[in-house]
């Protein structure tokens, strides 16, 4: 008796459901990734062959090549805490509005003196028509905000502190406002701190090149 062939037909997917999976995943990691906030003002930095990245998490010095200072403190970072801080010990008399405010600015480079003015303008004036924080000899401003960040920080571990600290200055800026940084931080007891630089590569032949550092 001769066996029954049953007739071979095309298998057929329906991928729709799949698509439809796929492009909600990808709505919602596009919704729900936290944007790096933009840089105060665009700086060259020096190069080094340094690899290791800077943390998202951070508190960020920027000098300009015109020998200005900004501070910009990272969403993940104390920053309401920082400026309630100053603004109680420097007596800059802001309101709770004017503090909340002042916390959804990205970065911070004006004089403490002008700063409540500042607030009540209802256009953010631009990073580049701004004076900058003062770090001069005689009046280092950087020293009062070093000094709230690190009351805000008292009690936890400072060697994560140090690791948020960032000083990022244009390779044409000159040595004495990055001394004045220096005074700030040491004035506060804060003696190491991470220099932003742009990579490069390792030049060939070189003794870092030839005895790369060992992974941990």
């Amino acid at each position: 008796m001769p066996k029954v062939k049953i007739p071979r037909k095309s298998t057929t997917i329906d991928m729709t459901a799949m698509c439809d999976v796929a492009f909600l995943l990808l709505s919602f990691f596009i919704l729900a990734t936290k944007q790096k906030p933009p840089e105060v003002l665009t700086v060259t930095p020096p190069a080094s062959v340094s690899s290791k990245a800077a943390p998202d998490k951070s508190i960020l010095i920027t000098m300009t090549k015109d020998g200005r200072a900004f501070l910009m403190m990272g969403d993940d970072t104390k920053k309401a805490e920082i400026l309630n801080n100053i603004n109680t010990a420097k007596g800059l008399n802001l309101s709770a509005a004017e503090l909340k405010k002042w916390e959804k600015s990205p970065f911070i480079g004006l004089p403490l003196n002008q700063i409540k003015s500042s607030l009540s303008l209802t256009v953010e004036t631009p990073a580049n028509k701004l004076p900058g924080i003062p770090t001069d000899t005689t009046n280092n401003e950087m020293v009062d905000w070093m000094r709230s960040i690190t009351n805000v920080y008292a009690g936890t571990d400072q060697r994560k502190l140090q690791e948020m600290l960032l000083v990022k200055g244009d390779q044409s800026t000159l040595y004495p406002v990055f001394k004045n940084i220096k005074q700030a931080f040491k004035k506060n007891e804060i003696y190491k701190f991470r220099i932003v630089t742009s990579g490069e590569s390792v030049p060939v032949g070189s003794e870092l090149y030839l005895n790369p550092p060992k992974a941990n």
